[in-house]
């Protein structure tokens, strides 16, 4: 499911920044693409935390074998001991359970999260174990596809900023923010962009 405004976006970065226009130039075709299964999403990003995209698709693979189908109904009667056959960490293990059992009690909707900030959902749901601010603007971007979600934790996006905006050189958080504004209010599709010339295969969660 790619965001509808994807292709506006790609209009107005071109326009707003000649760095951003050859790179979107050079993915002609390509996407982000979501799905509409929060708990996916959210199991996915955590499978994803600081390891490559290469390794979280292995994991992710086997994870999906184990389990039928990443869903609550067939996650739920796994331990984290389960978790750990399928190439988990000890600790992704039992923030997977966690995560499990807070879809299972919790049943939260879209509706809901349609109701709130950026920064009320992240403020939510970092309250679940092994959900950080990165795993939550995650889902914001490709579950919820927010479109101007900036996440200045993630490494691929600092590497790729380094890279084409100062020569490799290190850049400050401050310096990276002033550089989004021209992207605005489009920094999840920049940032997309930005993932994409880091790693050899599309990210998506």
């Amino acid at each position: 499911m790619t965001p509808d405004y994807w292709d506006k976006a790609k209009k107005v970065l071109s326009k707003a920044d000649p760095v951003l226009k050859k790179i979107i130039s050079s993915y002609k075709g390509e996407a982000m693409q979501g799905r509409n299964d929060a708990f996916h999403t959210l199991m996915r990003a955590i499978v994803g935390q600081q390891i490559s995209v290469k390794a979280a698709d292995a994991i992710w693979k086997r994870l999906e074998t184990g389990l039928g189908g990443v869903t609550v109904e067939n996650a739920l009667p796994k331990s984290p001991e389960d978790f750990r056959e399928f190439g988990l960490t000890r600790q992704k293990c039992l923030y997977a359970t966690d995560l499990t059992l807070y879809f299972a009690q919790k049943q939260p909707t879209r509706a809901l999260w349609d109701t709130m900030t950026d920064e009320e959902i992240i403020t939510d749901l970092v309250k679940i174990k092994g959900i950080g601010r990165w795993t939550a603007e995650m889902f914001l971007m490709f579950h919820l596809q927010r479109p101007d979600i900036l996440p200045l934790g993630d490494l691929g996006l600092v590497k790729a900023m380094y890279k084409y905006y100062n020569a490799g050189q290190k850049l400050e958080p401050s310096q990276m923010r002033e550089i989004a504004t021209a992207w605005q209010p489009y920094r999840s599709v920049a940032t997309w962009y930005m993932w994409r010339t880091y790693d050899l295969e599309a990210i998506n969660y």
